[in-house]
């Protein structure tokens, strides 16, 4: 069996530790692929610059691809890339989804049509269960976007740990945020080589979500 893969990358919690699980497995990732927006300057799931982006890839050494699209041309272009890297001898798609049954319908329609195969390591599995390996790890992770609908923005910006898991749990909304109660950027862990230095700029506000801006600290 072929090994070759790619990551789909947000540079959140869940995306990491899927591309813990499959390093461990023994596959080899040779490309974090991440869908950008029309200017190329932001992440359009997570809104991570960039420069963060890039910062992520040198420290797991494993070379980021970006494509900037819309949401309309986003399965197109999603498609386009991955016909590419079968090209290059690509043969899986890594994602991080968890139990949605409709991302993962999604996944594997797009993996189809570049005749490639996708890989959940952490499909099924308990979502507490996950978050609690994934801080007994020692990943690092900062929450950047909240939907006001289930979380005050006093949470922007802070580092993920138990406590908090369990102060989620008592305000009743999913420790994991799966839910989309917030999205996550992660700083350190086990397969990165150096630790990520970010500050915290502005709080941004967008229909009905809350952004922590951060910048890159370079050292």
């Amino acid at each position: 069996m072929i090994k070759n893969s790619f990551c789909s990358w947000s540079g959140g919690k869940d995306s990491t530790l899927s591309l813990y699980k499959a390093l461990k497995n023994g596959l080899e990732v040779k490309y974090l692929l991440n869908m950008m927006n029309e200017d190329g300057k932001n992440s359009r799931s997570h809104n991570l610059s960039l420069e963060i982006l890039k910062e992520q890839s040198n420290s797991l050494d494993i070379p980021l691809i970006t494509r900037n699209t819309t949401w309309d041309s986003y399965e197109k272009i999603f498609v386009d890339t991955l016909k590419q890297l079968k090209d290059e001898g690509i043969n899986n798609g890594i994602f991080g989804d968890i139990d949605l049954e409709d991302h993962r319908k999604w996944e594997e329609k797009v993996c189809t049509k570049a005749d490639l195969e996708a890989i959940l390591p952490l499909w099924q599995q308990k979502r507490k269960v996950l978050l609690n390996e994934f801080l007994d790890l020692g990943f690092k992770t900062m929450i950047i976007v909240i939907n006001e609908n289930y979380m005050d923005k006093k949470h922007l910006g802070k580092i993920l740990d138990k406590d908090l898991v369990n102060e989620f749990e008592e305000i009743g909304i999913d420790p994991n945020g799966e839910n989309g109660e917030y999205h996550s950027v992660v700083l350190d862990g086990p397969i990165f080589n150096y630790p990520i230095k970010v500050k915290k700029q502005d709080k941004l506000y967008n229909k009905g979500y809350w952004f922590q801006e951060i910048e890159l600290i370079n050292t």
